[in-house]
């Protein structure tokens, strides 16, 4: 009964949600060169890996108009069909295979890539029908994809990425190239 009255709303708001908990935030900034596409990569423990957009992506902020997980003629996304413990039938993913393509109001395009190698499980088709979900909720129920990669694979997958200590220190070089102002801060981008 510690956390009754006033101050209970208080320490309730500090407890971690389950993606801060059990998930490590990897980053992939400026994907295929293109500035500021940053990727985010969720991985569990348990191996399993959710790919998402980075809180900078400049996505984020532009109305959505479509998502397609229609990468060529012969390639859907949605056509992944696994099934068993071996995840036999999943497409298999290489760091820069595309996931899907987001086109935007101002008719402008991004495509969102695996960054990591592994076997695609699953994708969001939630964000087909709500792709606000996307911008509200990048890191749960806006996610992208699930990739899980092998198992000899898994400690290595990282080889490449950022931590989050890593990718802030990216995102205060940026704030502070394009702000002018070397003492500003970054709390636009604090994923807090």
């Amino acid at each position: 009964m510690a956390a009754e009255g006033p101050a209970a709303p208080a320490a309730m708001a500090t407890v971690p949600g389950v993606t801060e908990r059990y998930f490590t935030r990897w980053y992939k900034p400026d994907v295929k060169g293109k500035p500021h596409e940053d990727h985010c990569i969720l991985q569990h423990s348990n191996r399993i890996c959710v790919v998402t957009v980075a809180d900078a992506h400049p996505l984020l902020k532009k109305p959505i108009k479509s998502i397609s997980y229609q990468i060529s003629a012969n390639c859907s996304r949605l056509q992944n069909k696994v099934s068993g413990k071996s995840k036999r039938g999943a497409q298999f993913l290489t760091e820069l295979a595309p996931l899907c393509r987001i086109s935007c109001s101002d008719g402008e395009e991004f495509t969102i890539y695996s960054c990591i190698r592994g076997r695609l499980i699953e994708v969001n088709e939630n964000i087909l029908d709500n792709p606000s979900l996307l911008q509200e909720k990048p890191s749960t129920e806006g996610y992208i994809a699930v990739v899980l990669p092998k198992f000899e694979e898994s400690k290595s997958i990282t080889k490449g990425l950022l931590s989050r200590k890593e990718y802030e220190d990216i995102l205060s070089k940026r704030f502070n190239s394009t702000s002018g102002s070397p003492s500003s801060t970054n709390n636009t981008y604090n994923e807090n």
